[in-house]
């Protein structure tokens, strides 16, 4: 059995570009990536995965996550302010996992048709974890595409975790049979929440190939990023 959780904290230039009420709430980026710190400091999951994660983000996980080996995919794309000086000494941004067991390598790559989006691989606790980040827009169909390659390249139980930017079902649909995009709680929280209803809220996912899941649920992020986290726990199949 594993726990795993994904969260999408916000990266402080994209706030800044296209999310103001965060970037409002949270004047002082030095104060809000403390508090992201804090929080993920506090939790219990082995496998995390992170999304949009500044450098300046990064540091202050490691320094306040000293129990984890932290796997990374630094994006070749660096985000860039529209107007005024950025908030961050370091904007390179990362796609993360976070891991309390020893873990192996094997994949980190941005999407050919996105550099600012991508798949980190490893293999940790019997599992091949996927934490990715997709594409908001057409590119998705085959960085979904992508993803499925890697993951049938995998031997054993898989997890795939990440920002999808698109609900449960075309992420299914596109996975193909062999893999189950875990259900959230109907009555829970969004993992995106947003006022239009234009777009799903909910496009973070869990997703798993040889392996159940229970405990699926949304946390809130009261605020400290426009996504909230999601968690659930596995149990590999055997046989």
């Amino acid at each position: 059995m594993i726990t795993v959780a994904t969260w999408n904290v916000l990266h402080r230039v994209h706030a800044e570009n296209w999310y103001e009420d965060v970037s409002t709430r949270w004047p002082d980026e030095s104060d809000r990536i403390a508090s992201i710190s804090d929080r993920l400091g506090k939790r219990q999951e082995q496998i995390i995965a992170l999304q949009e994660v500044s450098g300046d983000q990064l540091a202050s996980l490691r320094a306040a996550m000293p129990d984890r080996t932290f796997h990374t995919l630094r994006y070749p794309r660096v985000p860039k302010l529209r107007r005024g000086p950025t908030a961050l000494d370091d904007r390179v941004e990362h796609l993360v996992l976070a891991v309390r067991d020893s873990a192996r390598h094997i994949a980190a790559e941005a999407f050919e048709c996105d550099h600012g989006k991508g798949v980190l691989v490893i293999a940790v606790s019997g599992f091949t974890v996927l934490a990715t980040h997709v594409t908001g827009d057409q590119r998705r169909w085959e960085q979904l595409g992508r993803l499925r390659e890697l993951a049938h390249d995998a031997t054993g139980p898989v997890v795939l975790l990440g920002d999808f930017n698109i609900d449960r079902e075309a992420v299914a649909e596109r996975l193909g049979p062999e893999f189950t995009v875990v259900p959230l709680p109907a009555d829970g929280l969004p993992t995106r929440p947003r006022d239009s209803a234009s777009k799903s809220q909910f496009i973070d996912h869990v997703v798993v190939r040889g392996a159940v899941a229970s405990d699926a649920m949304v946390d809130s992020a009261d605020g400290l990023s426009d996504h909230n986290p999601v968690r659930a726990t596995l149990v590999p199949i055997e046989g």
